[in-house]
């Protein structure tokens, strides 16, 4: 599992989802995206859901992290938050297990170091996804093996964060653990910060993989400007 750590360092994590309701949720259109990303040179895909895990395993060869998503409140923990959905992603052909580590309560009062150890004894690694440097301390401590910035922006304490989390990524690194960049990377020139500030690899999503976003950001230019 190191070698795979050592095939990340220093790469692009291409983030593949789609909303629901989105043409492009389906599992054969997000498996022609991650497909599109790894031949551009994604170094690994960020999947969420099992019929979507399982088909882009069928057609990538890049490491893939895996998440489910649940539809909940804001304030609680909504990416993988039982050891059971762990395992099931595991099955489906991630290598890896990305999941909320922040310090907000999950179902049936699941432990950091329960999810933890539920991902290594399925045989994978496990990708913290937190929002502040003592989530990334707590996760570490327990066994993590690769702390990310995921969440920050997106709890109670951190809504309003200016993203990407480049000082978190610096707290992550001096913490010694294999640093994620993640949330709000909207461009090359954002993904090399996110580098310089330490990271060890750096997650984009939205802005690659999210057509309806893209779109909409270039129409709505075009129309302030056609404004008399």
């Amino acid at each position: 599992m190191h070698d795979l750590l050592e095939r990340l360092r220093g790469g692009l994590i291409v983030s593949v989802q789609a909303s629901a309701g989105s043409p492009l949720d389906d599992p054969s259109v997000i498996a022609a995206l991650a497909e599109a990303a790894q031949n551009g040179g994604a170094a690994a895909v960020r999947i969420a859901s099992i019929a979507h895990i399982r088909a882009v395993r069928r057609r990538v060869g890049v490491p893939v992290v895996g998440i489910v998503k649940r539809e909940v409140s804001e304030d609680l923990p909504y990416i993988t938050v039982a050891p059971e959905e762990a395992r099931e992603i595991l099955r489906a052909g991630a290598e890896i297990v990305a999941f909320d580590a922040t310090g907000r309560p999950r179902p049936r009062s699941v432990t950091t170091e329960a999810m933890i150890d539920g991902i290594h004894t399925g045989g994978g690694l496990a990708m913290a996804d937190c929002a502040r440097e003592a989530d990334g301390r707590t996760a570490l401590h327990a066994g993590a093996d690769l702390i990310a910035t995921t969440l920050c922006g997106y709890t109670k304490e951190t809504r309003g964060a200016k993203l990407p989390a480049l000082e978190l990524v610096a707290a992550f690194a001096s913490l010694g653990a294999f640093s994620v960049c993640e949330g709000g990377v909207a461009s090359p020139a954002a993904a090399r910060e996110a580098a310089k500030a330490g990271a060890d690899a750096v997650v984009v999503g939205a802005a690659i993989t999210n057509i309806e976003r893209v779109v909409a950001s270039f129409a709505a230019e075009l129309q302030r400007s056609s404004r008399p």
